[in-house]
């Protein structure tokens, strides 16, 4: 697992207190709302502001790529990277 994966995967944990999940029970493919890691609109805002903390990246309201960039670990970090987010 690459160590920005590991990273985001441990931020969602930490910043939407999921503690019955490990980093390594998240699939990086797995799609995070829904019938995924079942998160919800709240979690995708508090899960935002998490991200813009660690990784100096944001998300606008606006943004109709925001639900493509939320689908799964794999989107989030490739979004990460696009962005130019740094820890």
């Amino acid at each position: 697992m690459s160590s920005l994966k590991q990273q985001v995967k441990e931020l969602i944990i930490s910043a939407l207190e999921l503690e019955d999940i490990k980093p390594e029970n998240i699939d990086d493919a797995a799609p995070l709302f829904g019938e995924g890691l079942g998160l919800d609109s709240i979690d995708s805002l508090e899960l935002g502001i998490a991200l813009k903390k660690k990784f100096g990246v944001k998300f606008s309201a606006e943004n109709a790529d925001n639900k493509k960039h939320f689908a799964s670990v794999d989107a989030l970090v490739e979004y990460i990277e696009a962005a130019g987010g740094t820890s």
